[in-house]
């Protein structure tokens, strides 16, 4: 291993964290996957006071069967053992009670109410920038360091978050939801490399989860079958049948089980027979109606969100605005960016309205539309609904 390039990626983590006094106390959020194990590594080698805090969020019987999943069984034991190699102090937070109440009823609450949720969202919210970063703050910590993949920059007296370096692993998507204070309370240094850097130092460092694989994005769901979680708490919702309508004809095409086995953009499995592929474009709760079309009926430009989260009142005050805000969004975390305006509503600012400057495909409630000014993240809020 070249040594240059170790230092050349050590020197990017030390501009992310230069606004931090030498020797002061950190606490990581150590997940036990590789980005966490290797922030704590580095803050340790920089001579930082570092304490690792992992978080238990399911029931011990059903820890250790879910590979690829984050705080799992395995993955607390990791943490464990990259804090023995590095030497620093470690503690596992049982957060079952919470997870459960903040995160798992809400993820089945929004499909039966017929969104395609974000838990990870909800979780780094309500979970590890709430309650853990609370646990920090008790233990003298000056702020907690994540392996999150953004930038946090200050100027003019004001911190500003900004995509990860790596347009592959940016983060930014997913953390638009903390608060200001809590950004100032909050370090990323690895938001300037590239996976590639990261894995590099987790080898220089000696850790056995160099090559350890990247977590799936909702731990709890085994498999990757959402309905698995649903039938466990709510089977019910799994077989409320209904009609399959034809958006435009109003026709009626078929019987579903339950809108909750069915997600916007869906082609496969809806078990209808046409000439044209069939999408699902619409779930309307009120009726229990799957409304499908075929693929132009999946294209959107208008969409409402709600529950606005703003970082940038030092670019745009929304109290004071009577225009709109141009800006590139995103609507999902592998969407690349369109261009768009947004118009807040003026009697309580945390709704508004969404105009895409071009269609996109199968936008879908529940899922967060996060806005942009080039790499600065400004703020987002969660869509409820789109229109043609």
């Amino acid at each position: 291993m070249n040594d240059v390039n170790v230092k050349e990626v050590l020197s990017k983590i030390e501009l992310n964290l230069s606004n931090l006094v030498s020797g002061s106390r950190i606490v990581v959020a150590m997940s036990g996957g590789v980005d966490s194990s290797v922030t704590a590594a580095v803050l340790k080698y920089m001579g930082y006071d570092v304490i690792g805090i992992t978080l238990q969020l399911y029931d011990s019987d059903a820890l250790d069967n879910k590979k690829g999943a984050c705080c799992a069984g395995i993955d607390i034991y990791d943490a464990q053992m990259v804090a023995q190699k590095i030497g620093i102090r470690h503690y596992v937070f049982n957060y079952k009670d919470n997870f459960f109440d903040s995160v798992i009823l809400k993820f089945i609450n929004s499909y039966e109410n017929g969104e395609t949720p974000i838990p990870c969202i909800l979780c780094n919210q309500k979970v590890k920038f709430e309650d853990l970063l609370k646990a920090a703050k008790t233990l003298d910590a000056s702020c907690m360091a994540t392996g999150h993949y953004v930038r946090k920059i200050s100027k003019n007296n004001t911190y500003h978050l900004l995509k990860g370096a790596s347009s592959m692993k940016d983060q930014s998507y997913f953390l638009f939801s903390m608060t200001k204070d809590q950004m100032s309370f909050l370090e990323f240094p690895l938001g300037g490399l590239e996976k590639t850097e990261t894995r590099m130092l987790a080898e220089y460092f000696g850790l056995d989860i160099a090559k350890k694989r990247d977590s799936q994005d909702i731990c709890f769901v085994p498999n990757g079958n959402y309905r698995d979680v649903i039938k466990k708490y709510r089977g019910d919702l799994l077989c409320n049948s209904g009609n399959i309508v034809h958006i435009d004809s109003r026709a009626i095409l078929g019987k579903h089980t339950g809108i909750t086995n069915y997600t916007i953009g869906q082609r496969r499995g809806i078990g209808l027979q046409s000439e044209e592929p069939l999408y699902v474009v619409k779930l309307e709760t009120a009726t229990n109606t799957v409304f499908v079309g075929e693929r132009c009926y999946l294209s959107s430009k208008i969409v409402y969100i709600r529950d606005i989260n703003w970082l940038a009142e030092d670019l745009y005050n929304i109290k004071s605005l009577f225009h709109t805000i141009d800006c590139t969004v995103k609507l999902r975390s592998t969407h690349k960016g369109v261009n768009a305006s947004v118009k807040f509503n003026e009697k309580d600012y945390s709704s508004g309205v969404v105009t895409l400057f071009s269609s996109y495909d199968a936008v879908t409630p529940g899922q967060a539309c996060v806005m942009y000014d080039c790499d600065r993240m400004l703020g987002g809020g969660w869509i409820i609904e789109v229109k043609e």
